[in-house]
């Protein structure tokens, strides 16, 4: 056996896991290219949104939280995955090549955070309160850290204060079509490859005013008049507002997920509060401690043991090539 070059199978199943990873609307935009034995990831601009994520900001965020699920993965193989991150000048869509060696020794909580890549599921119900929210904070810090992504609990008064950037956001993308026709295209449908199903949406006045506006479905889960959302907030953020800072967020991100997800805690990505000019430099306000805000995450015990529905996965074979 070659110590540095995984047969195809073990990169399918490890690409299989990475691209279980969050994204925005569920848009999966990545590819993948396994080739004299090192791996590649792409950004897939054919599916960025262009209306919510023009500077590609939440595409790369999303392909660094693949790049932290494929690690997870592969350690629970038993290899190790060295990550180096490719600039811009050499290619626009090449993030980073994976290089590989047979010496992964995974300990009993390395399983853990594999098996909650496929349990982990964005929830968009109100939450109770996760007492163990510290916990996560700290098992994430050391490598967080390295990555120099802050990672940090929103206070009571952080927290009250997201009002106005959830204000903000809403009032900038209530008269804007092309956002609006682009949230209706990519959620409450049912597509094979990708989107938002109607399921996995929350309809009604319910308890979590934080949350994006989704439009309406008839068929969406409804929550009116339920819990207060009691979630905790998590915000992380950069020093600077660059390609890898994005990519390292997005690991960031991953990790702040799965291990919420190993304590039995519910999740979901708070995106749109960050696309917004206006808001995003409010959050900056409230936690300047964390640099440029990247991701805001809600973080609390799901209100019942049914978990959201499993949204729909580009299938291996659209995303990966083998030579």
């Amino acid at each position: 056996m070659d110590l540095t070059r995984p047969d195809s199978s073990v990169i399918q199943l490890a690409v299989d896991l990475a691209c279980r990873a969050p994204s925005l609307h569920n848009s999966q935009p990545w590819r993948w290219i396994y080739t004299d034995g090192k791996l590649q990831l792409f950004g897939d601009h054919s599916r960025l949104l262009r209306a919510a994520d023009p500077t590609g900001r939440q595409l790369h965020i999303s392909c660094g939280a693949a790049l932290d699920h494929l690690r997870v993965g592969l350690l629970g193989l038993r290899w190790n995955a060295e990550i180096h991150y490719e600039q811009r000048a050499v290619s626009p869509s090449l993030l980073a090549t994976i290089t590989f060696r047979h010496d992964g020794h995974p300990r009993s909580h390395d399983f853990d955070m594999l098996t909650a890549i496929r349990r982990r599921r964005t929830d968009r119900r109100s939450f109770g309160i996760f007492e163990e929210i510290d916990d996560v904070i700290d098992s994430v810090a050391h490598d967080a850290a390295g990555w120099e992504v802050g990672v940090v609990v929103l206070n009571e008064a952080q927290r009250t204060g997201l009002t106005a950037a959830t204000e903000a956001t809403a009032a900038a993308r209530r008269y804007d079509s092309e956002y609006q026709a682009e949230l209706h295209w990519w959620a409450g449908h049912s597509l094979k490859s990708g989107g938002i199903p109607a399921t996995a949406l929350v309809s009604g006045a319910g308890g979590v005013p934080l949350g994006r506006k989704f439009p309406f479905r008839p068929d969406s889960p409804v929550e009116v008049g339920g819990p207060i959302d009691e979630s905790s907030v998590v915000a992380l953020g950069t020093p600077a507002d660059a390609r890898i800072d994005w990519l390292r967020a997005g690991q960031a991100l991953s990790r702040v997920l799965l291990e919420s997800t190993v304590r039995g805690a519910a999740t979901c990505p708070l995106s749109h509060m960050t696309e917004v000019t206006v808001s995003r430099s409010v959050i900056g306000k409230l936690v300047p401690e964390i640099g440029v805000p990247q991701m805001l995450v809600r973080i609390g015990r799901a209100p019942e043991a049914t978990r959201p529905a499993e949204t729909p996965r580009r299938s291996v074979a659209d995303v990966l090539t083998l030579s």
